[in-house]
């Protein structure tokens, strides 16, 4: 991949400037290189119940999963690396439930150091982030050729899709939406992660309508306040300026995509676009951001303060964060308690059959055939080495499995014995007069994921530097 090497020159304006006139243009002296690097077994004898001992009852936290327990049901979007699939779950006690499982290649991340370090920081956080609108991470495992993440299906939807139905959304609509997200990218803040991608494809709602961030393949981890990095990622069209220049950035870049996002729902166009990538680049950087006289004054106010080009005037560029953006007046009929705890009516319900419904979902990828190909790449022992650690199981389904198998207390008179089966295996026997085992327990019902697909110029621009490899 091509390597951008060009300086951009850059004149910050730093006076005020009337609201309807252009406050903060970014001038470009030099061209860019516009291509960067981118189960119990009961079988009753007379007088007792019999239980087999198995893995699963005596040490059920050491849960073994496979590409062979989950069922491929459809395609939900396609990517450079893998396929996201809607699955169902053929085993266990979360069985029949139906989840995303997004597929990665092993041999495709491994021969760029960059992409390995994205993928880790990806599966770690997600593991580390419990939000009620982040997706969630159920599974991760491995095989010899693949990674493996499997992530609550959510069957709402991208936000581009129904946006792109409606064409332009109500302030109000926005209004949900963005006091959702804004909650959602305050948590990831206060961890010192910068998410780096806020854009309509990567925002999923679930079966009720509420928001869900996905793709944290260009997350950053470990940006506390005043740390900044020099990564060239994202989605051009919401990019913050300081990106683009690469000269150092940090957690602000989430404001200025909200203010972008802000723009699209309301306008349904991003603000800054052009029939080519430097062209887009220039008018980001120093193009006059035009807003229609139909939206309110709050609106209008909001966006600007967002799109700042000089980080330090941009609203939650400060050590408040999102709380400087909550305080805004175009949310002041918020109560945000209500928000977090979901309590707010969503103004798009998803009209859904059944729980593996798909019709949210672009019928360009629904309508493949659901295949997950053979991988038949050998990867050396040091590059295997770089995924250990991949698997993982929700601390709500370990949960869940110790209270299922949580038996009653029982007399020392009626202490179970196990006694050796002719096949060798052992089962522990009770007096028939004993109470039955319980039954397991199920998790909680989750639904939904996400396949995000590329807007007009969606092409993913990767140049990590100093990226760690956990």
């Amino acid at each position: 991949m091509a390597d951008v090497t060009d300086v951009f020159e850059i004149e910050l304006h730093e006076e005020e400037l009337r609201e309807e006139e252009d406050d903060d243009i970014i001038d470009i002296i030099d061209d860019v290189d516009l291509e960067p690097e981118r189960t119990i077994n009961k079988q009753p004898d007379e007088g007792y119940e019999t239980i087999q001992l198995s893995g699963e009852n005596v040490n059920p936290g050491q849960l073994k999963l496979g590409p062979q327990d989950f069922e491929l049901k459809k395609v939900l979007g396609r990517g450079g690396y893998g396929k996201v699939f809607q699955v169902r779950k053929t085993a266990g006690r979360d069985a029949n439930k139906h989840f995303a499982m997004k597929v990665l290649k092993k041999a495709s991340i491994v021969t760029n150091q960059k992409d390995t370090a994205h993928t880790r920081a990806e599966r770690n956080i997600l593991e580390a982030v419990k939000h009620p609108f982040i997706v969630e991470l159920v599974y991760a495992f491995q095989t010899g050729g693949k990674l493996y993440l499997i992530l609550e299906y959510l069957s709402g939807g991208e936000l581009f899709i129904h946006l792109e139905r409606e064409g332009i959304f109500l302030e109000d609509t926005t209004c949900f939406y963005l006091s959702e997200i804004i909650l959602a990218l305050g948590h990831l803040h206060s961890l010192g992660i910068i998410y780096r991608d806020l854009k309509p494809e990567n925002i999923l709602l679930d079966a009720q309508g509420h928001v869900k961030l996905t793709d944290f393949g260009l997350c950053k981890e470990h940006i506390q306040e005043g740390i900044v990095t020099h990564t060239f990622c994202g989605t051009i069209e919401y990019m913050a300026p300081e990106i683009l220049t690469r000269s150092g950035h940090g957690k602000a870049v989430d404001w200025w995509s909200l203010g972008a996002l802000m723009y699209d729902m309301l306008t349904g166009v991003p603000p800054f676009t052009a029939e080519n990538r430097k062209k887009t680049i220039e008018t980001i950087l120093k193009a006059k951001l035009n807003l229609p006289a139909y939206l309110t004054p709050e609106a209008r106010d909001l966006i600007r303060r967002l799109m700042k080009r000089q980080v330090p005037q941009r609203l939650g560029a400060g050590p408040e964060d999102s709380d400087a953006v909550r305080a805004h007046p175009f949310f002041k009929h918020v109560n945000w308690d209500d928000v977090l705890a979901r309590r707010l009516d969503p103004p798009i319900k998803p009209i859904l059959r059944s729980e593996d419904d798909v019709s949210q979902f672009d019928t360009k990828f629904t309508r493949q055939i659901p295949v997950d190909s053979p991988d038949e790449t050998t990867l050396s022992e040091s590059e295997n080495l770089i995924f250990q650690g991949f698997t993982y199981v929700a601390p709500s389904i370990l949960e869940d499995m110790q209270r299922a198998n949580r038996m009653p207390a029982r007399s020392p008179r009626r202490t179970p014995q196990a006694r050796q089966q002719p096949n060798g295996s052992y089962r522990l026997q009770f007096p028939a007069a004993q109470r039955g085992i319980y039954a397991r327990a199920t998790p909680p019902h989750t639904h939904l994921q996400f396949a995000p697909r590329p807007s007009p110029q969606d092409e993913m621009m990767t140049d990590v530097q100093g990226l760690p490899i956990v």
